[in-house]
């Protein structure tokens, strides 16, 4: 027992250490974060609105193939993470977060450049899955921000960071539509994107700082034990566990099917791809507007309130998708659904942080990325899957009501972090 104080003690103090240190130039590491943020997005979400186009190209060439295709390769790759982010978190808070950063980029590039060269949908599933081993560069960029900003700015910091990922997916899917019209091919826009992560990953070599003190742990597996029995023992933490995994999954259960619902509503244009891409893209424009502002509110109002008045504000405006035929009031309902759902991740990330210590902040923000990639994975399964047995405007009611019931659980279930109001 004597041992695990002095252990317990010794980490803090590395970990004030970390925080003295990063004081000095924290909005240097804020902001290099933001924009290598919004590179990544940028680059993967180019691919958004041309998977489902890709698939004929692969062999999938039957509507109901290409809806459930659709969803189980939007969701492969969450999946796979899912199991393997509490890992690379525990790693994350013994060698330092920048060197996932790097880890994370390399694999994504490579396997995306395999992607765009992949000869049937079975090869093009296996890298996606691939990937999903090596992901998390999202989770320890919020780990890295988390860990060297003042407590008091974290709500602040990670909406900014929030930010940069949703500008990289208001461009990203723009972009790969346009270049997947101009060049007639849809194998090209994966090289593209692969070259742009590979600029990212130098991006994070030379620009990102990061003040490490490297805990000292005496077991092996302890880190990962500490924050699944933090998670366990925490109800805050285990309720906005649940909050994570269901906001995840109500966002992602539309993704692969809005480029099928933009070709309902319009039938085979010659820039459908462009068009779908604009319907992406209108709801990251609507997130920049409110993400920064969201976040900053979280840190004054409180991070409980906000969560409530995204979810609310999701669920009135994601529910006339369903009944919408009409190309420009779709996406005039995309940008307001925008609005409200991009403060959710800011202040719910915002809150994990002000509940556990800096020093095991990779391993927490580990186990929080599973329930978020686990929502990115069933979300596009289920509403793929809803959407060749059903029809795809039911994928939308869908969404609504999992919105509806995140609501219910974060009224009754999340409270709130009362220092968050005076810090």
């Amino acid at each position: 027992m004597a041992e695990q104080q002095a252990e317990a003690i010794t980490n803090e103090a590395a970990a004030a250490a970390e925080v003295e240190g990063a004081a000095a130039y924290w909005r240097h590491t804020l902001w290099a974060m933001v924009g290598i943020q919004f590179v990544m997005t940028m680059a993967f979400s180019m691919l958004t609105p041309i998977m489902p186009l890709f698939l004929p190209v692969l062999g999938v060439e039957s509507e109901s193939g290409i809806d459930i295709w659709a969803g189980i390769l939007n969701g492969v790759t969450s999946f796979i993470a899912a199991f393997a982010s509490p890992l690379w978190g525990t790693v994350a808070d013994r060698h330092g977060r920048k060197l996932m950063l790097l880890r994370s980029s390399l694999a994504i590039g490579l396997f995306t450049a395999l992607m765009g060269a992949a000869g049937n949908v079975w090869q093009f599933f296996a890298f996606r899955a691939l990937m999903g081993v090596f992901a998390g560069f999202s989770s320890a960029a919020i780990a890295l921000v988390a860990s060297q900003v003042p407590e008091e700015r974290l709500g602040y910091s990670l909406g900014w960071l929030s930010t940069g990922q949703l500008v990289g997916s208001l461009v990203g899917p723009i972009i790969g539509g346009i270049l997947a019209d101009l060049t007639g091919s849809y194998r090209i826009p994966f090289y593209c994107t692969s070259a742009t992560i590979f600029l990212a990953l130098g991006l994070v070599w030379f620009l990102v700082r990061e003040e490490f003190a490297r805990p000292k742990r005496g077991g092996g597996g302890r880190s990962t034990f500490n924050a699944l029995f933090a998670l366990v023992t925490t109800p805050a933490l285990l309720a906005l566990f649940f909050v994570l995994l269901m906001a995840q999954f109500g966002v992602r259960t539309v993704q692969p099917i809005v480029t099928l619902y933009v070709k309902e509503m319009l039938g085979a244009v010659p820039n459908l791809a462009t068009l779908a891409g604009i319907a992406f893209s209108i709801t990251g424009l609507a997130n920049v507007i409110s993400a920064p502002f969201l976040g900053n509110r979280s840190d004054v109002i409180g991070y409980r309130r906000v969560l409530l008045i995204c979810l609310l504000g999701g669920t009135l405006t994601t529910l006339p998708q369903a009944f919408t035929d009409n190309y420009w009031a779709f996406t005039a309902e995309r940008f307001a659904v925008g609005l409200f759902i991009g403060g959710l991740l800011p202040a719910a990330n915002a809150l994990v942080g002000r509940l556990v210590s800096r020093a095991e902040r990779g391993a927490v923000y580990g186990m929080t990325s599973s329930a978020m990639f686990m929502g990115n994975s069933l979300g596009p399964l289920i509403g793929g899957a809803i959407a060749a047995s059903f029809g795809l405007h039911w994928v939308f009611l869908l969404t609504a009501a999992v919105m509806a019931l995140n609501l219910v659980w974060v009224y009754y279930r999340v409270p709130e972090y009362e220092d968050a109001k005076t810090s």
